[in-house]
């Protein structure tokens, strides 16, 4: 049986499409061209979107004790070229996440906020927003996010990109039935996705 896959309809194809169609209509094959390309470009989209979590999170994710020192989880962000870190607790089970953020605002140095002039984020790098014991004795539960937006395996790419956007954040950690973490999604995995499917799709028109 003949692979007909990868193949391209050319002008002429619709040409001769259109004459097998014994009505008239007032569509040119230009238009028909471009329907065929943008119902092309919605096609990926949807196939796209539908994408499972499972088929897009990095894994095995570096995870770390409430009890961990901010030094070595300091150590594990930056040895590992990682910007968060899920926290567990002896059963396994998510109870927080830690990121680069969380240690720049310790140190008095927030993100910038939206509604903040140049001057506004200025000041506030100066000014201390945290009290910590001393150094060896902070541990991770001191400066974790504790309120963690998960997401589990079987949920699609739309969905997690509605969590990303309604909630504003960078990474959304994966967690299995029992709230084991088994994953995590960030953006960098996202641009990963768009750019695989660019080349994949250039392939294809080659």
């Amino acid at each position: 049986m003949e692979n007909n896959k990868g193949i391209k309809p050319q002008r002429e194809d619709y040409v001769n499409a259109l004459k097998e169609i014994d009505v008239y209509t007032d569509i040119m094959v230009e238009d028909i061209m471009d329907i065929h390309i943008r119902a092309e470009k919605y096609a990926r989209m949807r196939r796209t979107e539908s994408l499972r979590v499972s088929d897009l999170m990095s894994q095995p994710v570096k995870t770390v004790k409430t009890d961990c020192s901010l030094a070595e989880a300091a150590h594990i962000l930056t040895t590992h070229k990682i910007s968060g870190l899920p926290v567990v607790d002896e059963q396994q089970q998510l109870v927080g996440v830690i990121t680069e953020a969380d240690f720049l605002r310790a140190l008095g140095v927030p993100g910038h906020h939206p509604t903040h002039n140049l001057w506004q984020t200025l000041e506030a790098m100066f000014t201390p927003t945290l009290e910590l014991k001393e150094p060896d004795d902070a541990s991770v539960a001191d400066l974790m996010t504790r309120d963690v937006i998960s997401i589990t395996p079987d949920h699609t790419l739309h969905d997690l990109l509605e969590e990303m956007k309604k909630n504003r954040i960078k990474r959304v950690v994966v967690c299995d039935e029992a709230h084991h973490v088994i994953g995590m999604v960030t953006r960098s995995d996202l641009v990963r996705l768009f750019f695989d499917r660019i080349k994949k799709a250039g392939t294809t028109r080659e």
